[in-house]
């Protein structure tokens, strides 16, 4: 008889967004489901599944007034949606410092007479600091939680900016690009987590859909901002760290507004031991669309380490606006695409991801083979398409099957995988480009692209894992919250 109640009720809730696995918002967390919905008489119905025991058992039955509801929401939301926002910003700004130094490199490069194996070094130094922090602190804020993690990335980020605007040499860019590998990686998984931690009721979805969105606009926003200040504004080599320091700074401070949604558990020392966590019910997934991650990553740096070079190289364009210019190309187009794609089916996505990620490279290395830089914007704009849907698709898909307690280390191996696909091939391509030159390297580049895509590509088309948490993500941010275990 409850069962049917149960049933009876869920079927008149007016938005199934509003479903919430496990969350623990109508008491302790447990093993279950929570539904809130509106009766026919106005009245606010909540209940929670048992998920526990073999049957689903109403467990929990409540009638409250709308107007009750609507107050306490508008009580709750005040701080929370602040919280939200405030929580997207510092992405934002921090992804967006990160490529702020690559439009300045040719200044230090002529200033300091530095080789290009020298600024490959440079940027492996970077992406190194930042995976070993994710794999020592990725889980981190899962035990302590996030506001302290957020806390700690953002002053080190800060600090590393600092230390930017007074470079004076060689050893104190390498000194700098550490401590921000070492930032960015405390603050990225966390950051993620923090934001589906605080989601917004009316739009559920969003958290998941900024997460693969703010990235690539964060990478372009970096590039662009750097670029226009470096061509054109005063202390090319200080000003852009004083103002994206100035941004962070401001929103460090703004994390006391942010809601804490963690509660403190045991194993924070247990979990800086370094690993890839991925949580039981996420493994299978992640296998599947892994080669995603690293075309898209790998085609980000791309973009971000050779491509620029190719205005110098190739068509003889010195300007660092048009550099940056060139970068907010592919990950503006990233962004947009990942919030265009934001309603439609993710495995869908995904497949039109890894075509534009198969199609994008062979267009824009052609058209560098053909000297012909109005092919390359265009080029430039497909592979935008396969960074965005190739990277939000397999996010969104991911984050569907983690739990609240798993979700820092999941996001962080996400991240781990996709700055491997990031840095490698750019450094190996530095490496190379002395003995086999500018433009063979980049054809080379751009093939294991093409081979990374097509290879994922074949394994969706073969394989079901993907369709299998299409549901859960085209619905929203739908989560569970077992037991927690030790994976």
């Amino acid at each position: 008889m409850q069962d049917r109640e149960a049933d009876r009720v869920a079927h008149r809730v007016e938005d199934r967004r509003q479903v919430h696995l496990g969350d623990g918002r109508l008491g302790q967390p447990f093993r279950g489901i929570h539904v809130r919905g509106h009766d026919r008489d106005g009245s606010t119905v909540r209940f929670q599944y048992d998920l526990r025991r073999t049957t689903s058992v109403l467990y929990e039955y409540s009638r409250t007034s709308r107007s009750d509801v609507d107050t306490e929401e508008r009580m709750q939301s005040a701080r929370s949606v602040a919280g939200f926002w405030i929580l997207a910003a510092m992405l934002l700004v921090a992804m967006a410092s990160s490529a702020v130094p690559s439009p300045i490199y040719p200044v230090y490069a002529a200033e300091w007479h530095l080789t290009p194996l020298a600024l490959t070094a440079v940027f492996a130094i970077y992406v190194a600091g930042l995976l070993v922090t994710m794999l020592v602190a990725g889980r981190l804020s899962d035990h302590v939680g996030r506001k302290p993690v957020l806390v700690a990335g953002g002053l080190l980020l800060v600090l590393s900016l600092v230390l930017f605007a007074g470079a004076d040499g060689p050893v104190a860019l390498v000194v700098d690009r550490i401590v921000q590998g070492v930032a960015v990686g405390l603050l990225i998984g966390a950051l993620g987590a923090a934001l589906i931690d605080n989601s917004l009721e009316r739009f559920p979805s969003l958290a998941g859909v900024l997460n693969g969105a703010v990235p690539p606009f964060a990478l372009a926003t970096g590039a662009l901002t750097s670029g226009a200040l470096v061509e054109w504004g005063p202390a090319p080599e200080q000003l852009v760290y004083v103002v994206f320091g100035a941004l962070l700074l401001l929103l460090v401070v703004a994390l006391v507004v942010v809601p804490e949604r963690v509660t403190r558990r045991p194993g924070a020392l247990h979990s800086l031991r370094p690993t890839v966590s991925v949580p039981r019910a996420s493994r299978a997934l992640f296998r599947g669309v892994a080669g995603a991650l690293v075309a898209s990553w790998a085609l980000g740096g791309l973009f971000l380490s050779l491509v620029p070079s190719a205005l110098r190289a190739v068509f003889g364009i010195e300007d660092h606006f048009a550099a940056g210019a060139l970068i907010a190309v592919v990950t503006g187009v990233g962004g947009l695409t990942g919030l265009a794609i934001q309603r439609l089916d993710t495995r869908r996505s995904l497949l039109i991801g890894l075509i534009a990620l198969v199609a994008g490279p062979v267009v824009t290395v052609s058209f560098v083979f053909a000297h012909s830089l109005p092919g390359l914007v265009v080029g430039s704009a497909i592979a935008g398409v396969g960074f965005g849907a190739g990277f939000q698709a397999p996010l969104r898909m991911l984050l569907a099957t983690a739990a609240p307690t798993h979700r820092a280390g999941l996001l962080s191996s996400v991240y781990v995988v996709s700055y491997l696909a990031f840095g490698v091939p750019a450094v190996v391509a530095g490496l190379l480009e002395p003995t086999f030159g500018f433009v063979p390297v980049l054809a080379g580049y751009g093939a294991f692209i093409v081979l990374a895509a097509t290879v994922a590509l074949v394994l969706q088309l073969v394989s079901r894992s993907a369709a299998d948490a299409e549901e859960r993500a085209v619905t929203g941010p739908v989560r569970t919250c077992p037991t927690p275990t030790a994976d």
